[in-house]
């Protein structure tokens, strides 16, 4: 998962930027309205965690021009008030979610899983395919029901193509989700990742789940019939 957080803060961006990596997040940060804006509208991520008093272009006009590219990435709007008004505008303006400053990392955790369950109904803490299961509260896997020691590199690609089941991603795709905007787009990164995902998950006792679709990209899923 990637994630974006804009904060003018040095100590929050920081603090949040290096816990959500220790957490399987990619992290990019901002730290002025403008450049959050221009971040968040040009490339893709799965979270944006977005402080409400920002200098050159505040909390409210950032969501705003998020949204009106039709960008849906869901945002968390972080703030030292708490009126109650000033909550209905942000909402209003596109935000998922607010949280008062200061507040807990777990508690702001909780609220971002909450945020990228979609649909909650059919996903949450568990991803299942086949015999491989993935928590991604614990960040565990498990194939058989035995353990898989896997990366943070590794987890975080396994994430985002179980959360995309039986849809083919692009290398482009996941490295925009998956990796941060100091990668190499031109590494063979990704191909080593993929490989080294499937010594980890597949055998010769196990059904073959990470598939090459030349040209394209990769998938997981179970094998067509």
């Amino acid at each position: 998962m990637r994630a974006l957080v804009i904060d003018d803060e040095r100590g929050v961006r920081e603090t949040l930027a290096e816990n959500l990596r220790a957490r399987a997040f990619a992290v990019d940060t901002a730290e002025d309205g403008i450049e959050g804006s221009y971040m968040a509208r040009t490339n893709i991520y799965d979270l944006i965690i977005l402080d409400n008093m920002l200098p050159e272009k505040n909390g409210m006009a950032v969501c705003e021009d998020i949204r009106r590219t039709g960008n849906m990435t869901p945002i968390l709007i972080l703030s030292v008030l708490s009126d109650s008004w000033r909550k209905v505008d942000l909402l209003n303006a596109g935000a998922d979610d607010y949280m008062i400053k200061p507040f807990s990392f777990e508690e702001l955790m909780a609220r971002i899983r909450a945020l990228l369950r979609r649909p909650p109904a059919l996903e949450g803490d568990i991803i299942i395919i086949d015999t491989l299961s993935l928590d991604t509260k614990q960040q565990t896997a498990k194939r058989v029901g035995l353990d898989i020691y896997l990366t943070r590199k590794e987890y975080m690609l396994l994430e985002y193509l179980m959360r995309n089941r039986g849809s083919v991603l692009s290398r482009a795709m996941i490295m925009e989700h998956v990796w941060d905007m100091t990668s190499d787009p031109f590494s063979n990164t990704i191909e080593s990742h993929i490989l080294s995902l499937r010594k980890k998950i597949e055998g010769p006792d196990r059904k073959k789940l990470i598939h090459t679709v030349p040209g394209r990209g990769y998938r997981i899923d179970l094998p067509s019939p």
